[in-house]
């Protein structure tokens, strides 16, 4: 159904060009060059047929696929960033084609003996036989989300030059801007018009997610006093030994490295300091709110009690919410999710139900009125150099958005 080639030739040119953003940055986009793909998606989307191509200041982009048929059917969307995450090196992408994957180990780069190791990485072996898209070892892939933006496009042109495939009014959206938290920050719901849309920007085929982390960020900030070490007895507070003190104190056990599923963490991203002062900074994540904010508070209850107990001790803690667990606003219409996975089993896909792991655009959409539930876009091993994508995977997602269309115009 979807031509592959002509799908992989659109991934790799997506991907050569460099659109990371920028955590440091206070514009939107954080970095002028995503503008650099954000132009060139317009003018595709316009080049395929759809109409309605929008893009505003900050780099959004919106387009409309009309409806064909003259029943009433809700309009839906498909959602996807263009932006690559800030984790690694995202320029000079040298993409790597492997065909008919023996199921063994690749090597990525010879000369710098980087091998993609299925013995590690065990997943990558369900895909012998496939075509699979890797690095050369020095970037990260841009399959994140390069591959959903690839496969929506795909999906629309297809659609249009099938007629006979029958759907609603679809909508499109891209944003930038995702890999820091911000790819929903701007989006224009309301302007979007969709009653419900899908994010194509999970994993591994057969992924459906619509429960998320509810998560947060923290930062604590020890003061101390710095004095001659020599003459310090009595005097000295060392802003690093209170630091210690409140890392030793959260639970063990619960960190990315020893958790799963469904169980919350708290992570410490990054640590810096000196003897006046010390700044550990967190992300909080639980898929349950009430642990989720229970273990907001007891950081605060720790800064509480070493402040009232430990001499000489100066500790702050700001804590921000950043999104919540969109399994609340996409229950009540559960049905969009059943759509999804019944599209997938028509197409021979096994829809694998789970949480995710950390958040999409779709978990701040959900929370602006527009339930987003999240559909794979086929990559692995995000943000760093053993990421890879199957082509059929891509090819898949494609497809699946394709039966999406046309189940909802049945509804």
């Amino acid at each position: 159904m979807i031509n592959s080639q002509k799908l992989l030739e659109r991934f790799l040119t997506y991907i050569k060009i460099d659109s990371q953003s920028d955590p440091q940055s206070d514009t939107t986009p954080s970095t002028e060059k995503q503008w650099d793909i954000a132009n060139l998606l317009k003018n595709e989307l316009k080049t395929i047929g759809l109409q309605d191509v929008t893009i505003d200041h900050k780099a959004y982009i919106m387009a409309t696929l009309p409806s064909n048929v003259e029943h009433e059917v809700d309009t839906i969307g498909f959602v996807s960033h263009f932006d690559t995450s800030p984790d690694f090196k995202a320029s000079e992408i040298n993409p790597q084609i492997h065909k008919n994957y023996d199921g063994g180990d690749i090597v990525l780069n010879k000369e710098k003996n980087i091998v993609l190791s299925s013995s590690y990485f065990e997943e990558i072996k369900q895909y012998k036989g496939q075509t699979l898209i890797t690095t050369d070892g020095t970037t990260l892939l841009s399959a994140d989300d390069k591959a959903g933006v690839t496969e929506i496009i795909t999906a629309m042109e297809y659609l249009v030059n099938h007629p006979e495939i029958k759907h609603g009014k679809i909508r499109v959206g891209f944003t930038p801007d995702e890999e820091i938290g911000r790819g929903a920050h701007h989006f224009d719901v309301e302007k979007f018009g969709a009653k419900y849309a899908y994010t194509m920007d999970g994993s591994e085929i057969g992924e459906l997610e619509y429960e998320n982390f509810n998560a947060a960020s923290a930062i604590l900030k020890f003061k101390g006093t710095s004095v001659h070490p020599g003459y310090a007895k009595n005097k000295m507070v060392n802003s690093m030994y209170m630091a210690q003190k409140f890392i030793d104190v959260l639970p063990k056990d619960e960190v990315p490295e020893q958790t799963e599923g469904y169980e919350g963490f708290f992570h410490l991203s990054k640590i810096s300091g000196n003897i006046e002062l010390t700044e550990l900074k967190y992300i909080v994540r639980d898929h349950d709110r009430d642990k989720f904010e229970a273990r907001k508070q007891l950081m605060k209850d720790i800064v509480t009690k070493m402040n009232n107990k430990l001499e000489g001790a100066d500790i702050s803690i700001e804590v921000k919410d950043q999104y919540f667990n969109m399994k609340e606003k996409v229950e009540p219409i559960k049905y969009i999710v059943d759509i999804a996975e019944q599209a997938m089993k028509e197409l021979d896909i096994k829809p694998i139900l789970k949480p995710i792991r950390g958040g999409t655009d779709g978990a701040q959409l959900s929370y602006k009125g527009l339930p987003c539930p999240n559909i794979f876009a086929g990559g692995h091993n995000f943000h760093g150099k053993y990421e890879y994508v199957p082509l059929e995977s891509m090819v898949k997602a494609s497809e699946v958005i394709v039966k999406i269309a046309e189940l909802t115009a049945k509804q």
